[in-house]
């Protein structure tokens, strides 16, 4: 991947070897154990559907909005909801400005496949005349800072605000009943979107021939590492969805041992978003 490729070239081949060396005593450069996550901050903006999310020297800010469109003809009663990626030159000089590369693809179909294929969110809710008109939300997501691992920051990011958004509230009026009249915030109290469930990404680096596993991958390791794959789970241990990038095949005990480890690590990083939005939300 490019975010990888270009970070390789600015390890030294001393670096690249202490980091694999440490790994095979169950070290990481710094000083985690291989399950352990590195701490995660979650603040808010001034407006519903603001977020920005650390997690170690990696920041990724996310914003939704709304806008009511024409559903699509074969779903005429689902809201449709969508992800775009923003990689700045800022947060790492092997990003390019312009057209979208191969990293920001990948992350955002991988955000984008655990919410939508586990239907986290209720596209019906946002149906407000069946076949004419739909909200359609968009999700932004701008990388501030790579320090690695930028799926899990973003997908976190993605949840904290989706779940702090608001969208205004709609009535049907006019003299066919079929007029949209959208109500501003002042005259009536805008509506949370439903979310049923929160799936979250885990991300794991896999190292010499895929024997030395890791969770929530640093910037250096991801260019040290031979493969990743991202396993998306709720807090319940359902699956939402699993991605394997680069690398050879990974046995399926591991693969078990993955799920394991992304469940527990799911229901903490659950209860963190949520008890972050009760905050912002009691504010």
């Amino acid at each position: 991947m490019e975010g990888r490729s270009a970070n390789a070239w600015r390890l030294t081949v001393n670096d690249k070897n202490f980091i694999k060396t440490a790994l095979l005593s169950e070290i990481r450069v710094d000083g985690r154990k291989p399950y352990e996550y590195r701490k995660i901050a979650i603040t808010f903006g001034r407006e519903d559907g603001s977020s920005e999310v650390q997690l170690g020297q990696t920041r990724v800010m996310g914003i939704v909005t709304a806008q009511l469109v024409q559903p699509y003809r074969d779903r005429p009663k689902e809201g449709v909801l969508s992800i775009f990626t923003e990689f700045s030159p800022m947060a790492d000089a092997s990003f390019e400005p312009g057209r979208p590369g191969e990293l920001a693809v990948e992350l955002g179909r991988i955000i984008d496949r655990g919410l939508r294929e586990s239907k986290a969110v209720d596209t019906e809710s946002l149906c407000i005349l069946a076949g004419k008109f739909v909200w359609a939300i968009r999700i932004d997501l701008h990388i501030l800072d790579n320090g690695g691992n930028l799926v899990d920051a973003a997908n976190i990011a993605a949840l904290a605000s989706l779940l702090t958004f608001r969208r205004p509230e709609c009535s049907l009026g006019g003299e066919d009943g079929q007029e949209v009249i959208v109500h501003p915030p002042e005259i009536r109290e805008p509506l949370p979107l439903m979310v049923h469930h929160l799936p979250i990404a885990i991300t794991f680096g896999f190292f010499s021939n895929e024997s030395i596993l890791v969770i929530d991958p640093t910037h250096n390791e991801e260019a040290v590492m031979g493969g990743r794959m991202t396993t998306t789970v709720n807090a319940n241990g359902d699956i939402c969805a699993i991605q394997k990038a680069g690398g050879e095949g990974i046995p399926q005990r591991v693969i078990m041992q993955c799920l394991q480890l992304a469940t527990a690590k799911a229901a903490g990083i659950t209860k963190q978003i949520k008890e972050a939005v009760r905050m912002f939300s009691s504010k």
